[in-house]
């Protein structure tokens, strides 16, 4: 029944629908809780990224800078679907700062290049793996999709 639930919830959300809510928590570095202005919670997975897996290297970096970037801070969501989960994709934005290409400035993300082309991420990623930054000063870093199959 919860799980109806939350479909319909979901549902009532378009795709590509903007909207301002209040960053309540930060599950990973690509995964956030939202609270709306009338008081309902929403999971936000980070659009076209994939940050690192908590038990693998920069995981918890990951994590402590999506925390730094937007916790407890309103923010304005910019959704573009719905994943196989349940959870909103979107960029999210603090002012006019995207959540998501600035962790992979950071060198703490991934582009999820097979569920995303977005050409800009990719150019992200490409110049915080030459700059060698984050994830990318280790040698042979795995790719949280390789991690997870790897359990």
């Amino acid at each position: 029944m919860k799980t109806l639930w939350i479909l319909f919830l979901f549902t009532l959300l378009p795709a590509n629908e903007s909207f301002k809510a209040k960053v309540i928590g930060v599950t990973s570095g690509d995964a956030i809780v939202v609270k709306l202005d009338d008081k309902t919670q929403q999971i936000v997975r980070l659009e076209g990224i994939d940050c690192p897996e908590p038990k693998q290297a920069y995981g918890d970096s990951a994590k402590m800078a999506t925390v730094a970037l937007c916790f407890e801070k309103r923010v304005r969501v910019e959704k573009v679907g719905v994943d196989t989960y349940g959870r909103t994709l979107a960029f999210v934005y603090v002012n006019d700062v995207c959540i998501n290409k600035e962790l992979l400035r950071k060198g703490l993300a991934w582009h999820y290049k097979d569920f995303n082309n977005d050409p800009e991420l990719a150019q992200l990623e490409a110049e915080a793996r030459a700059k060698k930054v984050g994830l990318w000063s280790q040698p042979n870093p795995v790719a949280p999709w390789d991690f997870r199959h790897k359990k």
